[in-house]
Formats: structure tokens, sequence, C-alpha cells
């Protein structure tokens, strides 16, 4: 599409608010998706972390009950 100014670019041939709108919760969707995610990775890997610890500390407890 041509456009004679930039302000005829920003008007969007009269769509300006549907395209500029559409535009920003596009934008808005995609970093709520990105941190979401985020935010998911590191909740799995910290009850990952969690999980190994606890199984560590029952080996080492059936180890101690072992001995006696």
């Amino acid at each position: 599409m041509h456009f004679d100014s930039v302000s005829d670019f920003f008007a969007m041939g009269g769509y300006a608010a549907y395209v500029w709108s559409s535009f920003g919760i596009s934008f808005i969707a995609m970093l709520w998706i990105l941190f979401s995610s985020m935010a998911t990775q590191r909740r799995l890997l910290g009850d990952i972390k969690n999980k190994m610890a606890r199984e560590e500390r029952i080996k080492e407890a059936k180890k101690l009950e072992n001995t006696l």
C-alpha cells in the first residue's frame, strides 16, 4: 500500500483506530504469553529441584535407618 505522507500512514486510510488497536492488543497478548511462559518454566524448575532434594533426603534417611 502506498501512502503520500507519514500522517497518511498513521491514519491508515481512515482505519487507524482498528489497525493500531489491533497491533496494540496483539503486542500485549504476545507479552502476556512470554511472561506467563517464563513464570511457568521457573515454577516447574523449582518444583523439580524441590522434588529432587526431597528424594535425596529420603535416600539419606533410609541409609541412616539401615545402619541402626
